[in-house]
């Protein structure tokens, strides 16, 4: 099976010379095709950089980074866009809604990003299977924290993305909306034969994955 992410002796680092602070050290780890890994560790261990470099958020100082095979350090900002748009949906803590837009214009958001148009359809769709074909004109305001973090899922998925990454994504939900939010997205990545990298201090939801990497002081130990 081919490796949907692949880290070789990746580094991150802050900072030049001497006042340089090291967030990750020689991190080596691959994601296949379909599998579903958890990331753990403290808080400042550097799970969210992790995150973060793979989306081609952040750069890494050192190392190389493939998703689907193709190395993204080193790419230019326009190229890393071609690779989330073809690759990545990402999912984080805060939802990151735009407050005066409904929620099928929230999701429609990454489809004008892409350029694609004429699709509200599969938005309308796409929420409606998330429970929220109620919801589909209401305001960010309008919602629960629960409905938010559907709304932000389903923009993350709206472009049948090959690799789900997802930040604490319960993080700011109850347990009843947690418990419910993780299942859709197991539900979605097992379905749609996805990839899925979930950030969590969670170990119920860690312990649903098929894998478990933990960070320590940058490091997987």
């Amino acid at each position: 099976m081919s490796a949907a992410i692949q880290f070789n002796n990746v580094s991150l680092s802050y900072g030049v010379k001497d006042d340089a602070v090291e967030v990750l050290k020689g991190i080596d780890f691959s994601v296949d095709s379909e599998e579903v890994v958890s990331v753990v560790g403290p808080s400042g261990s550097g799970k969210t950089s992790i995150i973060m470099l793979a989306s081609g958020l952040e750069t890494a100082s050192k190392g190389s980074i493939q998703i689907n095979n193709q190395e993204i350090v080193g790419l230019k900002e326009s190229e890393l866009s071609e690779v989330r748009r073809k690759n990545i949906g990402i999912v984080f803590q805060s939802f990151y809604l735009i407050p005066n837009l409904t929620a099928v214009e929230n999701v429609l958001l990454s489809l004008e990003a892409n350029q694609q148009y004429n699709l509200e359809k599969n938005a309308e769709t796409l929420l409606g299977e998330f429970g929220l074909s109620h919801r589909l004109h209401h305001l960010p305001s309008e919602l629960s924290g629960g409905e938010q973090q559907r709304v932000a899922i389903a923009r993350a998925l709206i472009n049948k993305p090959k690799i789900i990454l997802a930040d604490e994504p319960t993080g700011n939900l109850d347990t009843v909306n947690s418990d419910s939010m993780m299942d859709l997205l197991f539900d979605y990545t097992k379905k749609s034969q996805t990839s899925l990298v979930i950030v969590t201090h969670d170990n119920s939801i860690a312990n649903r994955c098929d894998r478990i990497i933990e960070i320590k002081d940058g490091q997987i130990v």
